[in-house]
């Protein structure tokens, strides 16, 4: 099995963290307090670009590599299988206990939200514990329409002459951040927010991994990203400086103008590519950044970080609920060192009982039988 990079996986520990601080500031109320650290912590969803980033980066980096290197393409039943299984199964577990513990839905309600179709019933309220999730539907629709993109993509650059192909394939990428902005004006305009529940909202994010993807097995290791890596890093904090201003939109679930919300998505997914592409672009382990984000601890939180991101709203929930805390009223720091730990070992228990059985079942039934006397395969790589 392909060892991991443990830099991503700590930039995706930190996207985790910044996701489940952000909802102990809002369910305790400190985010929406007056000074710079309230505006920064509710600016904390930025999280979710880097997720949906990083996404498109390593899912369609096989893909990108048949075009430019001529190996073959992923099938795409065995890519859908194993995306089902790295993400059904824990989901199911975390949110049937929320829904049984938590919500009035009929068997309607619990097939809606087994099968990721919650956000596309915009009337139907989230049951407690399970605000996070909507980012998952957004993330399927993704795992479906790849494969479709990367076929189209690859008749694109194929269509040109092979020192043209990455271009090809970068111009053709160019055409999903078009459809984000369309989708965010039409959403705006037309007063439909229920549009930033779906995939074309958030394209802009996966297409700008997607186009990493290609420029990291058209150029390799940048020796212009890696001499820029601190400069790039320092420039996605000014950035997220300014996406934690008024100018990006109110802090409250208030709507954003349609410049707050175009400013917002550029920002973030500026500040996405800026914190992703120093290590995806110019990856040295033995860089100072390499080894403060891809720490072995750090590493490891991001191998256990999608269970991390399923358990810790229902834990925050429950924790509340049992406190009797008023909303937006619970202690600070109870509630997150609470919830850290005991987020944490369930985490633990998730990733390693339910997570990674089920990638050896992906990798097992996905697996091509090898020919009569011939080789037997590679082993398939872990998921991203």
């Amino acid at each position: 099995m392909r060892s991991r990079d443990a830099a991503l996986d700590g930039i995706r520990a930190f996207a985790a963290l910044g996701v489940w601080l952000l909802h102990v500031g809002s369910n305790t109320g400190v985010m929406y307090r007056e000074g710079m650290y309230a505006w920064m912590m509710s600016r904390l969803g930025i999280a979710v670009p880097v997720f949906f980033v990083l996404s498109g980066l390593l899912l369609y980096r096989p893909w990108a590599r048949a075009v430019l290197e001529g190996g073959p393409r992923p099938r795409p039943l065995g890519y859908l299988w194993r995306r089902v299984l790295r993400v059904m199964p824990a989901y199911w577990l975390v949110t049937g206990l929320a829904l049984w513990a938590w919500s009035p839905f009929d068997w309607t309600g619990w097939a809606k939200w087994m099968l990721l179709a919650q956000n596309y019933f915009p009337d139907d309220p989230p049951p407690d514990g399970l605000y996070q999730m909507w980012t998952l539907p957004v993330e399927m629709s993704f795992y479906v329409l790849l494969p479709v993109l990367a076929w189209a993509l690859h008749r694109w650059a194929r269509a040109g002459s092979g020192g043209g192909r990455p271009l090809r394939l970068l111009a053709g990428i160019a055409v999903l951040p078009v459809v984000s902005v369309a989708t965010v004006v039409v959403a705006r305009v037309l007063g439909l927010p229920q549009l930033a529940l779906w995939l074309p909202y958030h394209l802009v994010f996966f297409a700008c991994g997607m186009a990493m993807a290609v420029l990291s097995v058209w150029l390799g290791h940048s020796r212009v990203i890696d001499a820029l890596a601190p400069q790039l890093l320092v420039l996605a904090l000014l950035l997220y400086a300014v996406l934690s201003t008024g100018w990006a939109g109110p802090r409250t679930l208030e709507l954003p103008t349609l410049s707050q919300s175009l400013l917002r998505v550029s920002l973030e997914a500026a500040v996405a590519v800026l914190v992703v592409a120093p290590f995806a672009l110019a990856a040295r382990p033995d860089s100072l950044r390499h080894r403060v984000v891809g720490n072995p601890v750090t590493a490891y939180l991001g191998r256990i970080s999608y269970s991390f991101f399923l358990w810790h709203a229902p834990v925050i929930t429950l924790q509340l609920k049992l406190t009797g805390a008023q909303p937006f009223a619970g202690d600070f720091t109870s509630v997150a060192v609470v919830s850290l730990v005991v987020t944490t070992l369930l985490s633990v228990g998730t990733h390693h009982l339910i997570e990674l059985p089920a990638l050896r079942l992906s990798a097992h039934r996905s697996a091509p039988a090898p020919p009569p006397a011939a080789p037997a395969p590679a082993p398939v790589a872990a998921a991203p």
